[in-house]
């Protein structure tokens, strides 16, 4: 991957993870939980967000070897017993982080297809040396969409997992949540020991990339 390129994307993931993890935390405030705006993290100063490993070196590392580029932020903290429906809420909580980057990919897209009809059409995606303001906003879009999608994946601690801890019935959680220590590990074999996460994601960046060219 060209350092330029290399450099934008790992600029886009910060920024998106970042913002992905406030909205964990906006939700949470709106059905009664607190927590996380008296720890400080509601807040777009990146300082209280990042983690040195998720935030900037995993991410880095991924960005300038070719590996797949992931990472993460600083898990917002929730408390689950000071919401209204601990359960139900919850489910709100782990979506909103998704949920906030398919509208950021929304936005960057339609951003950069505005781009490429203007005053930069001779130097949009396809070319050999495209114009940073459509490299910086369809780099964002795409890494948007990656981690909502991601995300949505039902393995903790990703947020697709509340929705599997919603539908289990009772019986079935204390399976579940001994479960939960290993996900990281499922994860980590997924990513980079097999190319499903890219199977999954590949068409969806696909559709992106042919919405903001026509």
């Amino acid at each position: 991957m060209p350092l330029r390129e290399a450099l934008v994307f790992f600029g886009c993931l910060v920024v998106a993870i970042i913002l992905h993890e406030i909205s964990h935390g906006v939700v949470a405030l709106w059905f009664g939980d607190d927590t996380a705006k008296r720890a400080g993290r509601l807040t777009l100063n990146p300082i209280p967000h990042i983690d040195p490993f998720g935030s900037i070196i995993l991410p880095a590392m991924g960005a300038i070897t070719g590996l797949p580029i992931i990472g993460f932020a600083k898990p917002v903290p929730v408390n689950p017993a000071r919401l209204r429906h601990p359960r139900r809420d919850m489910l709100f909580v782990s979506l909103a982080g998704p949920f906030t980057n398919f509208l950021l990919m929304a936005a960057a897209a339609l951003v950069t297809r505005s781009l490429l009809r203007g005053h930069f059409l001779g130097s949009g995606i396809g070319s050999d040396s495209p114009d940073l303001a459509v490299q910086i906003f369809f780099a964002f879009a795409v890494v948007n969409l990656f981690l909502g999608l991601f995300n949505l994946l039902p393995i903790p601690p990703l947020d697709g997992s509340a929705l599997v801890e919603r539908v289990l019935p009772d019986r079935a959680l204390p399976t579940w949540y001994r479960f939960r220590p290993y996900g990281f590990l499922v994860l980590v074999v997924l990513v980079f020991s097999t190319n499903v996460v890219g199977t999954i994601i590949e068409p969806f960046v696909d559709a992106l990339r042919d919405f903001v060219v026509t």
